[in-house]
């Protein structure tokens, strides 16, 4: 009888309770869902629609730099807030790391047109070829 009683004791020790860890993973997964686009300090615009847009080869994410300019004529470069010198500086930097550099200019449809002139003036000046602009995905 005595045999008995402990092999059912160590058969419960060594159950684990699962409810705690998923308590905590759901926790965490809220937490992530609710911070991501705080994260994401990207500029709200509207972009041009311009149709159907032809394939794009695909581009390492490290090498591409999105340049905004909102209706306003604000431009952000990485997020921050900064003036055409500074963009142009910060390019230049990032270009003599890395000459494969790709240069996203994502202007809403409202801003002037001389910022984004201004933009892919800059880059061609400082022999960075590779610019795109952004537009709106297809509907």
């Amino acid at each position: 009888m005595r045999r008995f009683s402990q092999r059912n004791s160590l058969v419960t020790l060594n159950e684990i309770n699962i409810t705690p860890l998923l308590d905590l993973a759901f926790v965490l997964l809220i937490i992530f869902v609710i911070t991501r686009p705080l994260l994401e300090q990207n500029m709200n615009m509207d972009l041009p629609q311009v149709g159907h847009t032809t394939a794009v080869p695909r581009v390492d994410q490290r090498d591409i730099r999105t340049v905004e300019i909102s209706q306003f004529g604000l431009m952000k470069l990485g997020g921050q807030t900064m003036n055409e010198a500074r963009i142009e500086q910060a390019l230049l930097e990032v270009h003599r790391k890395n000459p494969k550099l790709v240069v996203n200019i994502r202007a809403d449809k409202r801003a002037p047109w001389d910022n984004v002139a201004k933009i892919m003036n800059i880059c061609l000046k400082n022999g960075i070829t590779r610019v795109a602009p952004q537009t709106a995905p297809d509907k």
